[in-house]
């Protein structure tokens, strides 16, 4: 066998006995063994109230759930403004391109499993000194001039200055004998992970976001029109104060009163509008628009619908849907490769360089009359001391993957946290919506007898008084209660992770719930 033939039979020796990858080998934590994400002590269906938005809400154990869930809200301005935000979100958009990064950074990784090749050509115009050595450019005997003579050396006399061409190939290998680059692969491919699962968990953030500032404006808006109705009473009531003050009935400090209490009313509006205001940049700027722009839809209560099937994935599907989980466990696996990259940096490198090309002082004949040359070498190092350098790096990375272990069990923990929390609140959220609206009634059924008796005379201002301000906190309190059913139905939807999987751009990937 020539040289170059066991040059290249040691090169697939080598090859073939990169086999192994030293670290440890990376598997998925075990799904949480539990049945429930509630005490037994919560109900499975909600309490009613015969008010819009007072409709039962039954908890399905088991159904998955759609990945576009706010359309159970039943609001098509809703509907409009999500499917705008999911086309301009400069922050989606911003996940998306960190995916590809992250994607091209495997791919430029892999590349190191192959050999690299470089091609050079080098011209070069020199010139040599005659006194040291016979001149590169020289190839036939020289004609030396007679004795005594006075001719100019002709052709074929010594010519130091001379035209050099270099062309060569080089050919560099080095074999993954320890799986160093298999392992910094498995970890770019962890991170590349992590980022699609940031994308799944910032279009879920960004649609419930959404939704959150949708139903905000509703509640902003009823407690406006509350605040409205209370503003509207208290100017009755101080319209009849003054007629009475007129008639002698009354004195001033009455007037005063009922001029004071309207004016606390009427000082409650600014802060209201203010904050609807800026719920509606903040949904302006959520559709990636800037605060000029004004979509033409506007929402309160009535423009949405309460659902009353409410998913509920099994607790044991939780962490392979909710896309933090998920994030947190492939940072564990890009944590756990590192750990065999730091090991694999301890043992021999091994590369492999072979050159092949030609030089001569004529380009035409850079690769005849034995001009060619060719070279084949191996390396084999190892670090002898390092001062511990790359001892303590491994510990490092140890160190790295047992942070990732315990962040991982914390997003697992905050998740069941959420659905937990989100149940919880819903059951809250109907009792509490009971009892405003009980607590409402009363109110201004109180309010409506004291109005018919102060006409009369037969309460006073602060019997007024205090039946008006308690039906303008009731009012507020059940305004708000409606709002809170549904915000917190939207809650549980994204705690139990908003559905990503049922995407058709993400049923087919390798990363949903129950893939590989």
């Amino acid at each position: 066998m020539t040289s170059p033939g066991r040059a290249a039979a040691a090169l697939a020796v080598v090859a073939l006995a990169s086999g192994c990858a030293v670290g440890p080998d990376f598997r998925p934590p075990k799904p949480t063994a539990i049945d429930r994400y509630t005490r037994p002590s919560l109900s499975d269906t909600t309490t009613s109230t015969d008010v819009a938005g007072g409709e039962a809400q039954r908890f399905v154990p088991g159904q998955d759930i759609p990945h576009d869930w706010w359309t159970l809200f039943q609001s098509p301005g809703l509907n409009a403004l999500i499917e705008q935000a999911l086309r301009a979100s400069p922050t989606l958009i911003a996940a998306q391109q960190a995916l590809r990064q992250a994607m091209q950074l495997v791919a430029a990784q892999r590349g190191l499993f192959y050999p690299t090749a470089q091609a050079s050509f080098s011209p070069s115009r020199q010139s040599n000194s005659a006194t040291i050595g016979p001149p590169t450019g020289t190839s036939f005997p020289l004609r030396q001039p007679p004795p005594g003579s006075n001719d100019a050396i002709g052709p074929g006399t010594l010519n130091p200055t001379f035209n050099l061409y270099t062309a060569q190939v080089t050919v560099g290998y080095t074999p993954d004998v320890f799986g160093s680059n298999r392992r910094q692969v498995e970890s770019l491919i962890g991170q590349a992970d992590a980022q699609r699962f940031q994308l799944e968990a910032t279009y879920v953030t960004l649609t419930s976001n959404v939704v959150a500032a949708a139903l905000q404006e509703a509640s902003l808006r009823a407690q406006l029109e509350a605040t409205r109705e209370i503003i509207a009473i208290s100017t009755k009531s101080l319209e009849l104060v003054r007629r009475q003050f007129a008639l002698g009935a009354v004195t001033g400090l009455d007037v005063a009163a009922q001029e004071t209490a309207l004016a606390q009313v009427e000082q409650t509006l600014p802060a209201l509008q203010k904050q609807l205001e800026q719920n509606r940049n903040l949904l302006i700027a959520l559709l990636g628009q800037l605060p000029d722009d004004d979509p033409r839809e506007t929402f309160d209560l009535a423009s949405f619908q309460l659902p009353t099937e409410l998913p509920v994935s099994l607790p044991s599907r939780l962490v392979a849907q909710r896309p933090d989980v998920r994030a947190a466990e492939a940072q564990l696996h890009a944590a756990s490769a590192q750990v065999g990259v730091a090991v694999a940096a301890r043992l021999p490198d091994f590369t492999i360089t072979a050159t092949a090309g030609g030089t001569s002082t004529s380009f035409d004949q850079l690769f005849s009359n034995g001009n060619a040359f060719w070279s084949v070498a191996g390396t084999l190092s190892h670090t002898i001391f390092d001062g511990f350098t790359l001892f303590f790096r491994q510990r490092a990375a140890e160190a790295t993957f047992e942070q990732a272990a315990a962040l991982y069990r914390s997003a697992v923990i905050a998740g069941y946290q959420n659905v937990a929390d989100s149940l919880y609140a819903l059951q809250a959220d109907a009792d509490s919506l009971r009892a405003a609206v009980a607590a409402e009634r009363a109110a201004r059924r109180t309010l409506d007898i004291t109005v018919k008796q102060q006409e009369v005379g037969a309460v006073n201002y602060l019997v007024l008084l205090s039946a008006r301000q308690a039906y303008q906190q009731t009012l507020i309190t059940r305004v708000q209660a409606q709002a809170n059913r549904l915000a917190d139905t939207a809650a549980l939807f994204q705690a139990l992770g908003g559905g990503w999987w049922n995407r058709p751009l993400a049923a087919n990937t390798p990363t949903k719930p129950g893939g590989n």
